[in-house]
């Protein structure tokens, strides 16, 4: 390989590699993490799970702002990005609804809840795909963004409720704190299920045109 393909080589690295998607793969590390804490199932666990869960949550936000700021946006990271979001949410509301301690929350996280949500991410997926390939913009709304604000704050709301219930002996959490979880919860399920249908007739109305 020449000098200048060793070049080229190198600052595609770079280009792909960049801060932006260094976060990127830092939330999927602090996923794996973080799903090994939460299957511990003492308070210890949930407490060091709701701060990987925060951080992780955190670099959500920093990774876009970064690409959008600086024009670091790449193909990698646009593929990676969204996955990295699926992974620690619908991983995260998966370990909190197979939970002993969420499963005794009056209206709390269920199963049926995490189908929605890893439902609605497949079928979005597979709609953005089917649109894209045909040349189609179907970039993420606003819905999609206020769905996933809600479902951070859903996830860390049952993350924070059992740093109680994991206690020896068990403690009950303040009400505010099962309010907090029920409204976000719940919320976050609506928001799911609205940002879908959003996306489906976008789909539609694309593929009439």
């Amino acid at each position: 390989m020449n000098t200048e393909s060793q070049h080229s080589s190198r600052r595609l690295g770079v280009r792909l590699f960049n801060l932006p998607n260094q976060l990127t793969t830092l939330r999927l590390i602090l996923s794996v993490i973080l799903f090994g804490f939460l299957s511990w199932g003492t308070c210890w666990a949930y407490w060091t799970s709701f701060v990987l869960f925060i951080v992780a949550a955190s670099t959500d936000w920093l990774d876009g702002y970064y690409a959008r700021k600086y024009g670091m946006v790449t193909t990698l990271g646009r593929i990676l990005d969204p996955f990295a979001d699926k992974i620690i949410i619908c991983g995260t509301l998966m370990f909190l609804a197979v939970d002993p301690g969420m499963a005794a929350v009056e209206y709390g996280l269920r199963m049926w809840m995490v189908v929605v949500v890893v439902a609605r991410e497949l079928l979005v997926t597979t709609i953005r795909s089917f649109i894209e390939e045909r040349g189609g913009d179907f970039s993420a709304t606003w819905s999609g963004k206020i769905k996933m604000g809600f479902q951070c704050v859903a996830a860390g709301a049952c993350i924070f409720y059992l740093t109680y219930s994991g206690q020896k002996p068990p403690q009950t959490p303040p009400a505010w704190i099962w309010l907090t979880l029920v409204v976000s919860l719940w919320a976050a399920v609506v928001s799911t299920i609205y940002s879908g249908a959003v996306y489906v007739v976008a789909a539609i109305k694309q593929l009439r045109e």
